[in-house]
């Protein structure tokens, strides 16, 4: 009986803390919702964040693609939980009139298959030839002797009809490789001459005795539009830290490569097309804590644009943790110099990362992480003109 009674104070106990669990799970997800973004620069929109919620506690990295009908599609990860590892699936919304309103319900897009851990990082591209692309990473639990938990591999898939359906997957990484890489969203790139060009960090693959936590660095090269891919013939490392690369064409026909580090962005060019690379070095782009950077050519007028967390603002420079500011700078010269450096957001608790970037019209359209730290997707929207006010022209 005595047993009995202890196993019954057990049960009840562990009921009463389920429920306090779920009240304050519940509660954490109300907060989100509410959060108010603050140090919201003047003339820049936050027209939607998708927050937490209950059986849904990340919404990340996702991307844009402009639909021939005119509207903007945004396909994100939908995480159960919020590790990188957790359970996810992509999901899409739409918008009619270029970002400044969203449709409110989650559209399956990609589905989760049988053994797949998650599917995340998407990239979306309009091929010359008219069809969207579609580029993911799907994960899976590694066998036992491998010395990470999980592996994946880069899929493709093509959409003839503007995404209503899509093709087989085509595997970018080798199948005879496995391997854990990253290829962050939005970040696959279409050169003049049609070659397809994925950016890789590769952090651990099976023979290697643990994680590299800086990656080896390469990028997956397709000249068919992505029926087959090979690797580039250059692969780069750093004792400093690299990571998550970002490619974009220059006006030579060269390709800039930047590299999350540890207190900068590194940089790397090709003169191939991206087969073969110049070393890595520290680029003229600092940060104070390692995150991502997002860099995209402005259709009307050529610059470039580079969003990234540049540490310039009084509490990052007091307390330089987090990712933030939102920061954004234009480029006439391709990357020699940069101009117009401004804050989009300074929220002391944003945690402003793994930007797509998207220009509809005359406006630029963002879609990032911001509160709380990765478990919110934020769209932040603003004209192109107003990358090009500067202080004393916008008295």
């Amino acid at each position: 009986m005595r047993v009995i009674q202890v196993l019954f104070k057990k049960t009840v106990a562990m009921f009463a803390w389920s429920a306090i669990s779920i009240a304050c799970c519940e509660s954490l997800l109300a907060q989100a919702e509410a959060a108010v973004p603050q140090g919201v620069a003047a003339g820049v929109e936050k027209p939607m964040r998708i927050s937490p919620r209950p059986g849904n506690d990340r919404n990340s990295e996702g991307d844009f693609i402009r639909l021939n009908d005119g509207r903007l599609m945004l396909i994100y990860t939908k995480f159960v939980g919020r590790s990188d590892h957790a359970a996810a699936e992509l999901v899409a919304r739409y918008s009619d009139d270029q970002g400044k309103t969203w449709t409110q319900e989650d559209e399956s897009v990609i589905a989760r298959g049988d053994g797949d851990a998650n599917l995340m990082s998407v990239s979306l591209l309009r091929l010359q030839d008219g069809r969207i692309a579609l580029f993911y990473i799907r994960k899976y639990k590694s066998p036992e002797t491998a010395k990470y938990p999980f592996l994946d591999t880069i899929l493709m898939q093509v959409s003839e009809d503007e995404a209503k359906t899509w093709s087989e997957p085509v595997e970018v990484t080798p199948a005879d490789e496995p391997a854990y890489r990253v290829l962050n969203n939005d970040r696959v790139i279409q050169l003049k001459s049609g070659r397809l060009v994925a950016p890789v960090a590769t952090h651990y693959q099976t023979g290697w005795p643990g994680w590299r936590n800086s990656a080896q660095i390469h990028c997956y090269l397709s000249d068919d539009l992505g029926k087959t891919w090979r690797s580039s013939r250059s692969t780069l490392e750093s004792k400093l830290l690299a990571q998550e690369p970002a490619v974009v064409e220059l006006k030579d026909g060269r390709v800039m490569m930047l590299c999350r580090s540890q207190d900068c962005q590194l940089v790397t060019y090709s003169s191939d097309g991206g087969e073969t690379w110049t070393e890595l070095e520290r680029s003229n782009i600092p940060q104070p804590s390692p995150s991502p950077a997002t860099i995209e050519r402005i259709p009307s007028t050529g610059d470039l644009l580079l969003v990234w967390n540049n540490g310039d603002d009084p509490l990052a420079k007091k307390k330089p943790i987090g990712r933030r500011p939102f920061t954004a700078a234009i480029s006439s010269d391709d990357g020699v110099t940069w101009k117009n450096v401004k804050n989009i957001g300074t929220d002391p608790d944003g945690w402003y990362c793994y930007t797509a970037m998207a220009f509809v019209g005359e406006q630029v359209v963002l879609g990032h992480c911001e509160f709380p730290r990765l478990n919110s997707f934020q769209i932040t929207r603003f004209p192109v003109t107003w990358l090009y006010e500067t202080a004393e022209s916008s008295k």
